[in-house]
């Protein structure tokens, strides 16, 4: 496992705490009110008054206004701060406002509901996407009404890519790391996908997309972060609600769930339980050329089904006016029945004739169950800002899986080869972190922190096989394996507020440790310890403001690492069918990418990015042909060289509020690749677009339609060349009982688009063939909203922010 700390990161550490008594904090300030009024120009007493810091999310003050409807904040002179409404009766109100120049006082009119619906809490439209210091913020609401589960949240998000295998995809053609409220998921990409498919769609508060995130961010990938942050109880009283949902597609989907969030004042709960019920199919046709003068066909059909509980759990609570602590705790059980037919059939090019056609059946049966506990502290250090936050995480995951196989041989004819099988994995990550941030006169902000993770993983397969005589073991698919993995952290980044611009730069030190061990068939090992640098640099600027619109532009850089797992570097070939084996590489080294992207936002809302990003030493996904037969082949990754991708990203959209609104984007994306194939020279120039789009109509004061889809046009998934595909879905939202009933009619993938082809012809591999899904679905939702407000509401009660 390695040591927790190696002596230099204490060291950093202890230097780091040995500073906080000896620095000043303090700030240009000046006093600044803020008056919240109705239409009818009449104060509004009692409303609570926040303010955030666009420079640092993490600055929040809230007050609740006097009798004029005023409240007083001490705030930094040449920043721009976000100023969040809330009062009852009236809709939550969001405003930016700049102190750049000499105004102290702002005046903000807030609107009436026109009926108090008992504990309907009625709140303006946020706007869908919007930009934040180096990260676009999503609110997902509009998309959870239309959503069975968190997966399709993420499917349905503009801008976002999710692939067949789950991976997701935002600017680069490297797919996106994972966070789960800001802790990194260290799963594969499968346990991920089936995790977000357990997680009911209303429990997603909003979603953080970082591009190049900063260095407090570990530096594992090149292809950016997904930070989806949960729910917890932020309304005033109890509210909650209860989901229940239905989907038909060639096979059905049901959905129930329900959620309660509570809030006194000085602390919030929530709690969410869910129960989903997914089918659905997957046929991947392959035609794979052999030799010189044989294709070899494969149709082969999957039909998934599964049952997913999941329940979590949340409790924050102050103690006084400094400290606070949190604790949100996730578990999910996932049952699952795959059942998959596998036609291969080898043909003579010229003649046709059929030289061999068998079909094998296999069945996977079992169980997954994931747990996740958190605790997170908080002191704030002072009313500026400053404060040490400290995060311990523990996550173990048990994948449990028997698997039955027959192959039947027809040409020629070959008795039934019949098998069994028991996968058991478990999976133990325990993480721990300490941030803190230090806020000093002149605009300065310095972060440090540590962090130190530990993933232990292991995995015992045992296969048969049986004969006309006997039960065997079958050597080829069973294995014994541990894997550990330590990697601990250091960063250090400053910022600083120069008037209209900020400039934030800073560094992570990683150490990891890997060790590897094999013992069943045979002893195979490997070990790995290495140190690495990551700079980062951020720069934004005020460009002008255009009718009341402030122009914004933004420049950031990255160094990242992507590094390779335990079944990429174990060398034991493993059995996938007849045809194909997979093997790991143990001297695959690390990939590198420099990250570098200039992009422009007007009042938060991105709407133009370019970047560039440089890879070297890319380790992909190959398939090489097997020394010992033209019919096998096997599966591997290796380092193949380098590529050069830039991107171009263009968003426009009409802000919400109105009756329509929408939202319409495109990305191109240019790679560049230039290495080695099977030991011979291999470059090619590949240019993806991508365009997605979401529109909200108003129909009358209870319903509203909605319209979401993304083209990709002649993609590129590593060395596989994809035709165009994509999907477009519509839903219809009605609001019944005062408001607190909402039922949605939707259908996915309207005109079953979500479906394309794929080719590879690379050195001595050359294959075609199609994926298609159960992608075109229709659906009914159901959400019914409680509440119980209490008569009187006292200062503090409320604590909505906007979102972080």
């Amino acid at each position: 496992m390695g040591k927790i700390f190696t002596p230099f990161l204490l060291t950093i550490f202890l230097t780091s705490l040995g500073l906080f008594p000896v620095l000043s904090v303090s700030a240009q300030e000046i006093p600044v009110v803020i008056k919240a009024i109705n239409k009818q120009d009449q104060p509004i007493s009692d409303a609570t008054i926040t303010t955030m810091d666009r420079m640092d999310a993490l600055q929040k003050i809230s007050q609740v206004a006097d009798s004029t409807g005023s409240a007083t904040f001490k705030l930094q002179k040449g920043h721009q701060y976000s100023v969040t409404i809330t009062s009852i009766n009236y809709i939550t109100i969001e405003k930016g406002i700049n102190l750049s120049g000499e105004r102290t006082q702002f005046i903000i009119t807030l609107e009436r509901i026109e009926k108090m619906l008992g504990a309907v809490v009625v709140t303006s439209q946020r706007p869908l996407m919007r930009q934040e210091d180096d990260k676009t913020i999503v609110d997902p609401e509009v998309l959870a009404n239309t959503s069975t589960s968190g997966y399709e949240v993420i499917e349905k998000t503009p801008g976002l890519f999710v692939d067949q295998d789950g991976n997701i995809y935002i600017s680069s053609m490297s797919p996106a790391r994972v966070y789960i409220n800001g802790r990194e998921m260290k799963m594969s990409t499968a346990d991920i996908a089936t995790m977000l498919k357990s997680l009911p769609p209303q429990a997603i508060d909003r979603i953080e997309i970082l591009r190049t995130p900063s260095a407090k961010y570990d530096a594992s990938g090149g292809g950016g972060l997904v930070n989806i942050i949960l729910k917890k109880g932020v309304k005033i009283g109890m509210t909650g609600s209860i989901t229940a949902g239905l989907q038909q597609g060639t096979y059905g989907n049901k959905l129930l769930g329900f959620t309660l969030n509570n809030n006194n004042g000085t602390s919030s709960s929530y709690l969410n339980l869910n129960y989903s019920n997914r089918n659905s199919f997957e046929e991947y046709i392959t035609h794979r050329q052999v030799g010189l003068d044989s294709i070899l066909n494969q149709d082969a059909v999957t039909h998934y089904g599964s049952g997913n509980w999941y329940a979590g759990f949340g409790v924050n609570r102050q103690f006084g006016s400094k400290w606070e602590l949190g604790y949100d705790g996730r578990y999910s059980l996932n049952d699952f029945n795959n059942r998959t037919n596998n036609e291969s059939v080898l043909n003579r090019v010229n003649s046709g004739n059929i030289l061999s056609r068998n079909r094998s059946r296999i069945v996977n049966e079992g169980s997954g169950f994931l747990m996740n506990n958190g605790f997170v502290t908080k002191y704030k250090i002072d009313t500026l800002g400053s404060e040490w936050t400290n995060d311990i995480s523990h996550t173990y995951a048990r994948y449990d899986a028997d698997q039955d196989f027959t192959i039947n041989s027809y040409i020629p004819a070959y008795p039934p080869t019949v098998g069994d099988g028991n996968n058991l994995n478990k999976r133990t990550v325990f993480t721990a972190q300490s941030d803190l941030k230090l806020k000093f006169k002149k605009n300065y902000t310095l972060e440090t922190g540590l962090k130190s993770s530990f993933l232990d993983f292991n995995s015992v397969s045992n296969y048969f096989r049986e004969t006309s005589t006997a039960r065997i073991k079958d050597m080829a698919r069973t294995n014994t394996y541990d894997y550990k993995e330590n990697i601990n952290a250091a960063y250090l980044q400053l910022s600083k507020g120069i008037k209209d611009i900020i400039i934030k730069a800073g560094t992570r030190l990683e150490n990891t440790n890997m060790k590897g061990r094999q013992t069943v068939p045979e002893d195979t090992s490997f070990t790995i310890h290495r140190t690495d640098l990551f700079p980062y640099i951020y720069l934004s600027k005020k460009v002008m403001t255009i009718a009341g619109y402030e122009l914004r532009a933004y420049l950031v850089y990255r160094r990242t690492i992507l590094r390779p797992v335990y079944e990429q570097l174990n060398p034991f070939p493993r059995f996938v069918d007849q045809y194909l084996s997979e093997v790991g590489s143990p001297s695959l080294r690390p990939q590198f990418t420099q990250n570098y992207e200039a992009n422009i936002s007007v009042n938060e809302r991105p709407i133009l990015a370019v970047g560039v990003n440089n890879t070297k030493d890319i380790f992909t996904s190959v398939v090489y042909q097997a020394d010992s037969s033209s019919l096998q082949a096997y599966r591997t990754y290796d380092n193949l060289g380098k590529n050069k991708e830039w991107y171009i990203r263009g968003l426009g959209a009409i802000p919400p509020g109105g009756k329509y609104f929408f939202v319409l984007g495109g990305q191109y994306n240019h790679n560049m690749y230039d290495g080695f194939y099977e030991n011979k020279p291999l470059t090619f120039t590949k240019g993806t677009w991508t365009f997605f789009t979401f529109h909200s109509l108003k129909m009358g004061k209870y319903t509203q339609a909605t319209l979401q889809g993304f083209i990709r046009l002649k993609g590129q998934q590593q060395f596989y060349e994809l035709t165009s595909f994509g999907a477009l879905n519509a839903s219809l939202n009605r609001q019944f009982i005062k408001r607190k009933l909402l039922v949605t009619l939707s259908v996915n993938d309207m005109f079953l688009t979500n479906r394309n082809d794929f080719k590879i012809s690379q050195g001595s591999v050359k294959a075609n063939g199609s994926i298609k899904t159960d992608s075109r679905r229709y659906g009914i939702n159901l959400r019914y909203n409680f509440g119980i407000r209490k008569r009187e509401e006292k200062q503090d009660m409320f604590d909505i922010s906007a979102p972080n």
